[in-house]
């Protein structure tokens, strides 16, 4: 009848119950099987999980702090407006680097490049000396940014938005520069990986 026509070619409104999951019946009549989603549990690992499945660059955040450097390096930045010109990133608020970070007046992002995954490493670390062997500049605003980078962004801090156990920060750029023939350093599923022509 005209139901069963429209039903193969509409499958995605069709309404299937429990009973019809996975059978015969549907295979035929083309219809896709419901997804079941489970609530969180109070273990945060599953979540973790299901956002590292989102493969993203890593930038380094990086400032002087007096005649010292000072960095962190984080996987969830973004592009957020061409006009004004402006980025994001997410940082922890248990984090001891930010509040070193925030007082400066401009910021230095580093787009890491895929060679870069030993540096990323290291300004992760939350022990030693995150800057020893790295190679490094600073801008005449205080603003430090690593050598042999993907992209450099020169970034001063427009404010911050309280979002849970994060803060979600909003830089306005005031200088870049790119360099988009150097492959860039991606996070995926917790391990560091590399584009593949």
């Amino acid at each position: 009848g005209s139901w069963k026509k429209w039903r193969r070619t509409s499958p995605a409104r069709t309404a299937i119950s429990p009973s019809l999951l996975d059978s015969d019946f549907n295979r035929a009549e083309g219809i896709s099987a419901m997804i079941s989603v489970d609530p969180l549990p109070q273990d945060t690992r599953a979540l973790r999980d299901a956002f590292s499945c989102f493969p993203s660059g890593v930038v380094a955040v990086c400032a002087l702090s007096g005649p010292t450097p000072v960095g962190m390096v984080a996987s969830s930045f973004t592009s957020v407006s061409l006009e004004p010109p402006f980025v994001s990133l997410c940082v922890q608020k248990s984090s001891n680097t930010w509040p070193q970070l925030r007082g400066a007046g401009r910021l230095g992002i580093s787009i890491l490049a895929k060679s870069q995954d030993a540096a990323c490493k290291q300004l992760a670390s939350r022990n030693g000396e995150r800057f020893v062997d790295i190679d490094w500049e600073v801008s005449d605003e205080g603003a430090v940014f690593l050598n042999d980078a993907a992209a450099w962004l020169d970034c001063a801090l427009s404010r911050e938005i309280e979002a849970g156990d994060h803060w979600i920060v909003l830089l306005e750029l005031r200088g870049v520069v790119s360099r988009p023939e150097i492959n860039p350093l991606v996070f995926h599923a917790s391990r560091f990986r590399q584009l593949v022509a």
